[in-house]
C-alpha cells in the first residue's frame, strides 16, 4: 500500500557550487510512503507525516548552508577556535572565495561532489528511513522547483533578530517578484532587478564590521582580499561570521526580512520614477510581502 502528500513542505536553503557561488534555493517536496497497514488500517497516519516526516526534512536541511563534502576543492570544513560547537567554512568558487564561521547547526554535510537535487534527495531519504515505523519499508522523496514562468532571483542573506533558523547567516531563497508601474505590470523592471539579485548575497549594512574584528579560520584569514566585505552578529543560536567578495554582495539599509526587501525595492524604483509603484516581493513559494504608494 502507498500513501502520498503533495507539497509537504519548502525546503528553503543555500549551497555551495563550484560555478556560482553560495546560492540560494527553495524546493517543493511531495513524499511517497510504501508500507504495510498499521493496526489503525494506515500506512501511517496524515499527522505524523505532516508533522514529524516534515520536522525531520526541515531539521535536516531547511535553512541551513548545504556542503559537498567530497569536492575538497570546493569547501573546507574545520572547526572553530573562537567559540563552542562552532565551524568555520572556506568556499572556493568560480565566482570568488566566501568564508563564514556559524554554529555546527547552520550546516549540512552531505556526502557529495555537488548539491543536486539527485544528492540532496538521497541524503534526506536515508535520514528519514532511520525515523520510520516498521511497518513502513520505503519513501519515495520528489523534490522539485516551483514553476515560475517570469524572472526569478536567488538570494542569501541572514536575519540575526530571528529567534528561528532565519537566523542562520547564510540560508536563502529562489524567489520570483512582481512590479507595478502606475498599475501595470513591469516586465522589463522585474527583468533588471532579478539580474541584479542574481545568486547575490544580501547583506545589512548594520551588520558590517572591520576586517581586524571578523572571526574566520586562519587559512581563510591568509585570502582575504580587498574585495572582501565583513558582516557579523549574535544571534541566539551563536555568533555567524561571514566574509563576502562585491562583486556578488548587495548591501541594503535595513534588515532583509522579506517585508523590508520590498520595502527597499519600492524605494529604489522610486528614486528614478515619478510613477505610483507596487512591489509583490517572494521569499521563496508561495509567501511574501507587498510594498506599494
Amino acid at each position: 500500500m502507498q500513501l502520498f502528500v503533495n507539497d509537504l513542505t519548502v525546503i528553503d536553503f543555500s549551497y555551495c557550487c563550484e560555478k556560482r557561488g553560495i546560492v540560494g534555493e527553495s524546493w517543493i517536496v511531495d513524499v511517497i510512503l510504501e508500507g504495510d497497514l498499521n493496526e489503525m488500517s494506515m500506512v501511517l497516519d496524515f499527522g505524523v507525516v505532516k508533522k514529524q516526516i516534515k520536522a525531520i526534512i526541515d531539521d535536516a536541511v531547511d535553512h541551513k548552508l548545504l556542503l559537498p563534502t567530497l569536492n575538497q576543492s570546493l569547501v573546507s570544513v574545520t572547526s572553530s577556535e573562537h567559540n563552542v560547537d562552532h565551524e568555520y567554512v572556506d568556499i572556493t568558487s568560480d565566482r570568488g572565495t566566501y568564508f563564514l564561521q556559524s554554529p555546527s547547526q547552520a550546516f549540512a554535510k552531505i556526502d557529495c561532489k555537488s548539491i543536486d537535487i539527485e544528492s540532496v534527495t538521497s541524503y534526506l531519504t536515508n535520514v528519514i528511513k532511520a525515523e520510520l515505523p516498521e511497518n513502513v519499508n520505503n519513501i519515495t522523496l520528489t523534490l522539485r522547483e516551483e514553476v515560475i514562468d517570469t524572472d526569478y532571483y536567488h538570494y542569501t542573506h541572514g536575519l540575526k533578530l530571528h529567534d528561528g533558523n532565519c537566523q542562520r547567516i547564510a540560508h536563502g531563497h529562489r524567489s520570483k517578484i512582481q512590479i507595478f508601474e502606475d498599475d501595470k505590470r513591469s516586465a522589463n523592471l522585474e527583468k533588471q532587478w532579478c539580474k541584479r539579485w542574481e545568486d547575490i548575497y544580501i547583506a545589512s549594512e548594520c551588520d558590517r564590521i572591520n576586517k581586524e574584528d571578523i572571526q574566520l579560520s586562519k587559512d581563510a584569514k591568509k585570502h582575504l582580499t580587498n574585495e572582501h566585505h565583513y558582516f557579523s552578529y549574535m544571534a541566539p543560536q551563536g555568533r555567524f561570521d561571514i566574509a563576502v567578495p562585491e562583486n556578488v554582495l548587495d548591501v541594503v539599509d535595513c534588515d532583509s526580512t522579506v517585508e523590508l526587501l520590498a520595502d527597499f525595492i519600492q524605494r529604489k524604483l522610486k528614486t528614478a520614477t515619478k510613477s505610483r509603484i507596487k512591489v509583490i516581493a517572494y521569499e521563496g513559494v508561495a509567501k511574501g510581502a507587498i510594498a506599494n504608494d
